[in-house]
């Protein structure tokens, strides 16, 4: 007969073998800490997505994914090496290479083939194409990404710049000023001023984007970068969080309600409709472009960010000589086009 003494230590027993089955299988797992480019939201559904479903494990990764403070973030996060790899946009990476041209890291998936850089405005400012904010005032946060594209932006729309004053507003009261008429457009990434727009009563038919992708500049958004020591160490480790990866955009491009689930268990005070909106403006504006369509999702035409970092120059010194594409991306780690394909 069993005692209560012996369904202890047969408890214990199998407690202990558990935890160390635990380990033997944590050991067979390459841990990875994976650095976003902001807060869980929305367009970062999909990593979630991949790694819930197991998509990374199933590669032999143990992921970790970690909020960021902004798209430049992640790149000195990757080339120090405390996080493997990351979320960054490729334009603050290729600044980055000009100044530190010993530090070879390099995008390995392009996920956001048009970058979400915009200029935004309301119906009522009259406002319709680019030359339209001439003798009107232009809320700009200095950090911008979108407004670090404003003089390619002036360039290639033939925009007389001293005809526009620049207000530097700070990102909190950048809609608000727009809404309350103290500017009469702002710069900003689409989906995001878009949403907060909408949040502060301003019907979405009001509320016009102005995607600087569309309006002649050829720059790339943001891209999976990883760090060029754990690359050359793991190179199918790399790979296979392509895949897994690649995997997650899949599933978020083919159910996006479904998607936002994994993001919504993690933000707590985020709200699903919003998430939703966000997520759907990202696949539609910067994710599913016509060209990943053709080609598929993740590599990049070298011979348009060769045109994107002559742009760059528009608006950057370069210390050095420009990089080449080959120095700022490579499709290396990316599988045959048939398996990036979007639904």
């Amino acid at each position: 007969m069993i005692t209560s003494i012996h369904m202890r230590r047969l408890l214990c027993l199998a407690a202990v073998v558990t935890l160390f089955a635990t380990v033997a299988a944590s050991a067979d797992q390459l841990a990875i800490k994976f650095s976003l480019d902001w807060k869980f939201e929305g367009p970062s559904a999909a990593y979630f997505v991949a790694l819930d479903k197991g998509y990374y494990k199933a590669e032999g990764l143990d992921v970790t994914i970690d909020t960021g403070k902004g798209s430049l973030e992640a790149i000195p996060r990757v080339a120090s090496g405390v996080y493997q790899l990351g979320f960054a946009d490729i334009n603050s990476l290729i600044k980055f290479r000009d100044k530190n041209p010993d530090v070879d890291i390099k995008g390995v998936l392009m996920v956001y083939d048009a970058p979400p850089f915009a200029i935004i405005t309301l119906g009522k400012t009259g406002i319709k194409a680019p030359r339209d904010l001439e003798g009107r005032i232009l809320g700009a946060p200095a950090p911008d990404g979108a407004y670090a594209q404003w003089k390619a932006f002036v360039k290639e729309n033939g925009i007389d710049a001293s005809k526009v004053k620049i207000e530097n507003v700070g990102f909190p009261v950048r809609e608000p000023m727009l809404v309350a008429g103290e500017v009469d457009a702002i710069t900003g990434y689409s989906f995001s001023s878009f949403l907060n727009l909408k949040s502060k009563g301003i019907a979405p038919d009001q509320i016009r984007v102005l995607l600087m992708s569309n309006y002649g500049l050829d720059l790339y958004g943001n891209t999976i970068i990883v760090n060029p020591a754990f690359a050359a160490e793991n190179p199918e480790a790399v790979r296979g969080f392509v895949r897994a990866t690649i995997k997650g955009w899949q599933d978020t491009v083919a159910d996006p309600e479904a998607a936002v689930k994994h993001v919504l268990k993690r933000n707590l005070i985020a709200r699903a409709p919003v998430e939703l909106e966000r997520l759907n403006m990202c696949i539609a504006d910067n994710v599913r472009t016509s060209y990943v369509q053709a080609h598929g999702f993740g590599g990049v035409d070298m011979a348009r960010l060769g045109k994107s970092i002559e742009q760059i120059a528009v608006t950057y010194t370069f210390t050095n000589p420009a990089p080449a594409p080959e120095a700022v991306f490579t499709n290396d780690y990316l599988p045959p086009q048939a398996e990036r394909v979007l639904p």
